[in-house]
Parts: C-alpha cells; sequence; structure tokens
C-alpha cells in the first residue's frame, strides 16, 4: 500500500492503474514542519481554494471542481475504492484543480496557511456512535478551531449528517465558537439540501434508508 491507503474492494483494471499513473501526480505530501502553501499545489490560473474532508466516493468533490475549475480543492481519504473513484471522474472531466490527501486532515489543517481557503466541506463523517469512539469525531472543537484559522473572513464552512446524535453535537459546537455564523434563517435552509450542493451517494443510502439528513452552512466571521 502506498500512501498509508486503507483498502476496501477489489480495484477494477482501470482503476488499478489510474491509482498507479495519476495518484502520484495529485498526491499531496504534508511537510514535516513548516507550512504548506496552496498555490504551489496547483496550476498558476487557481487563486481560490477549498478542502473536503472525506469524499467519499468523490462525487460531491468532482461536481464541485467541475463547476469551478479557477478554484483548486484538496480532497482527504483514505479508503482505496474512493480515491479511485474520484481519480476515474478527474479522468473522464478533465479535472486539473483537485488534489488528494491521504491521511489524517488534521495533519493538513495545522500545517495550512492561515486564511487561506474560501470553503471547506465535511458531508457525512463517520458518526463514531459510541460513546468511547466520539474522540475519533472530526467534526470538533478543535477541528473547528484550525478552520476557522485557515478560512479566510466569509468564508463558507459547509456540514451534513444524517446521525441524530452528532447532527447536535455538530451545531453545538459550531454555534458555541465565536468565530461561525449559521446562515440558516428558517427550517427548510437545513431541512434542504442547496441546489449547488450536490448529491453524495451516501446521502441517497441515507435517505433509502429512512434517515434524515441535515445541512448545515455557516459563514467565518470577520476577524
Amino acid at each position: 500500500m502506498i500512501y498509508g491507503r486503507r483498502r476496501g474492494r477489489k480495484l477494477r483494471p482501470a482503476q488499478a492503474g489510474l491509482m498507479a499513473t495519476l495518484l502520484p501526480r495529485l498526491h499531496v505530501a504534508v511537510p514535516d514542519s513548516g507550512t504548506l502553501d496552496p498555490f504551489s499545489l496547483f496550476p498558476s490560473q487557481i487563486r481560490r481554494f477549498a478542502l473536503e474532508i472525506g469524499f467519499g466516493a468523490g462525487e460531491h468533490l468532482a461536481a464541485q471542481a467541475a463547476s469551478h475549475r479557477d478554484t483548486g480543492f484538496i480532497g482527504v481519504e483514505i479508503f482505496e475504492t474512493g480515491i479511485a473513484k474520484l481519480l476515474t471522474a478527474i479522468a473522464a472531466q478533465d479535472l486539473a484543480n483537485i488534489r488528494i490527501l491521504i491521511d489524517d486532515a488534521r495533519l493538513l489543517l495545522a500545517a495550512l496557511p492561515d486564511r487561506c481557503l474560501d470553503a471547506a466541506y465535511i458531508l457525512f463523517p463517520d458518526p463514531w456512535p459510541k460513546l468511547r469512539h466520539r474522540k475519533r469525531r472530526i467534526v470538533s472543537p478543535a477541528t473547528l478551531a484550525q478552520l476557522a484559522r485557515a478560512m479566510r473572513d466569509g468564508a463558507e464552512l459547509r456540514l451534513a449528517s444524517d446521525d441524530p446524535d452528532y447532527q447536535s453535537a455538530m451545531l453545538g459546537d459550531v454555534t458555541a465558537a465565536s468565530e461561525w455564523e449559521w446562515l440558516a434563517r428558517r427550517a427548510d435552509d437545513w431541512r434542504t439540501r442547496p441546489a449547488d450542493w450536490p448529491a453524495t451517494r451516501y446521502e441517497h443510502k441515507a435517505l433509502a434508508a429512512g434517515r434524515t439528513p441535515i445541512y448545515l452552512r455557516f459563514k467565518r466571521r470577520s476577524r
């Protein structure tokens, strides 16, 4: 295994080929010390940056990258099958504005410079439902503090979950932090996915299973 990724289902030959040829060109290496300059990762025409933590099969990330080709997207995922599916979309749509980290997103957040991100997405992360495992949840006060540091004033943070306990924890953690403004003004604002928020495979599975997702949008307040 390269980059310490976790294996899932057996890859198709075409996917395995992309993992061997395309992934090394897109892979992000977090420095052991110092700051990671996002401009160093992308072509010169990129002027905005966004981050998706846990992109799953990459449907949302690929759709956002296709719609915003002047934005550089860093996607974080550790599962091989999801990475392979995203690589397939990158190759099919000629997406030059995606880079991939196969590691703990918190390492990347710690290395990013202040005020560099224009958007961040954490969609349907693992809820770690057992009490003893909740400390592993990616949406936490510590992660939110790092995001608040790395995001520009006015940048948007989007969170989604179909787990009721995690939904409450997400909302409580973000609203308790002074750096964030919740953009919801009515119930439909968090009950309904916005039109510019592409759906994911996991969301479809959650809905088919009768679970109710929420869609949370927050703005980074001015410093």
